[in-house]
């Protein structure tokens, strides 16, 4: 049979496996302690035998996914990291440093097919999906780096969660497992671009994760230019979707909205915006756009953006405005990996 990952599955999964090889069921537990601690080398489990180790080695490979290059921000100790995976693809992570604790921005995806004008993740396009282990891996080589426990996650690094949905899913279950890295759902937040039908999916799941969407928009013809997903998904077919996950989970959804000067950051963009959003359960989440060198777009300066702040304010949304975090290291997603990717070409 085909090697499989061990660091991709859930204790159940693990279980299976072992019974399929004639094996003792319980010893999946102790399997994915081991793995979800970290370890990858399957003669430091001292708790199993030595002939089940050695099946291990014959059948299953366990996710080692390597620290490439590190970049530590001066202004506000921001971790950003490449990582080197098994086939050589480049993929990015990032630790930043709050007062509640430590929150590692991970991603789902080598490359992103969802061609959003603004994010420097997709200008390369998508090359593949990660699988569940490659994202825990991500967690577990920036704790062992930073010899800090991470206790929030934000699915907002390169790539689209939704469009590897099933990888996805089993992440949330294995991060979740009290045996494992034991992150509770309320801790992670899953970012998406819109799509619709994975929306609803994921509500049906009732994971009770939070759900950010980019919105980034108020209207069709804004964002069907700077997101090709609103041409296959409308602004009402999205906000149905979101209202769909909120009954569903009675959760609270942020809208994630990047200001681009001159562009959705006028006072007309806000008024829509809150008739919008008027009556959900919601939240939105302002970001000043980052520097795309390919796309041209300016950030608003602090005035206008706390102005459009304040007309969502006495709509009775509320709205926050996203500190930036690591600006001195190219945190912002899909940066360093792309200027990594150029300088290989030269």
């Amino acid at each position: 049979m085909d090697k499989k990952d061990l660091l991709s599955l859930t204790v159940e999964e693990i279980e299976e496996l072992l019974i399929s090889m004639n094996e003792k069921k319980f010893r999946g537990k102790q399997i994915f302690e081991w793995i979800n601690k970290g370890v990858k080398n399957f003669d430091d489990m001292t708790n199993l035998s030595k002939s089940l180790r050695e099946k291990l080695k014959e059948n299953t490979y366990i996710t080692n996914v390597q620290i490439k290059e590190k970049l530590i921000s001066d202004i506000d100790g921001t971790t950003k990291y490449l990582f080197l995976l098994d086939d050589y693809n480049i993929i990015e992570g990032v630790v930043m440093k709050y007062k509640h604790g430590l929150t590692a921005c991970i991603s789902t995806q080598v490359g992103c097919a969802m061609g959003c004008t603004f994010c420097a993740s997709t200008l390369e396009g998508l090359v593949r999906n990660l699988r569940a282990g490659e994202m825990i891996d991500q967690i577990l080589t920036m704790q062992e780096d930073i010899g800090e426990r991470i206790s929030n996650i934000v699915l907002m690094g390169s790539g689209e969660p939704l469009n590897n949905l099933k990888e996805t899913v089993n992440f949330l279950k294995i991060v979740n497992d009290e045996k494992g890295l034991n992150i509770g759902n309320r801790h992670i937040t899953l970012s998406t671009s819109g799509l619709v039908p994975q929306i609803k999916e994921l509500a049906d799941l009732q994971i009770p994760i939070n759900l950010a969407i980019s919105l980034h928009a108020s209207n069709d013809d804004l964002r069907k230019r700077t997101m090709p997903i609103a041409k296959k998904y409308s602004i009402n077919e999205l906000i149905n979707s979101c209202q769909y996950y909120i009954n569903k989970t009675n959760r609270r959804i942020t809208f994630e909205y990047a200001l681009i000067k001159g562009f959705n950051d006028r006072d007309q963009d806000a008024n829509e915006l809150s008739n919008l959003l008027k009556g959900m359960l919601c939240h939105v989440n302002l970001i000043p756009v980052n520097s795309v060198e390919e796309r041209g777009y300016m950030k608003p300066n602090m005035k206008d953006i706390k102005r459009f702040q304040n007309i969502l304010h006495k709509s009775g949304i509320e709205a926050t405005i996203r500190r930036e975090m690591g600006s001195d290291i190219n945190a912002a997603c899909g940066q360093l990996r792309r200027k990594y990717l150029q300088n290989e070409q030269k």
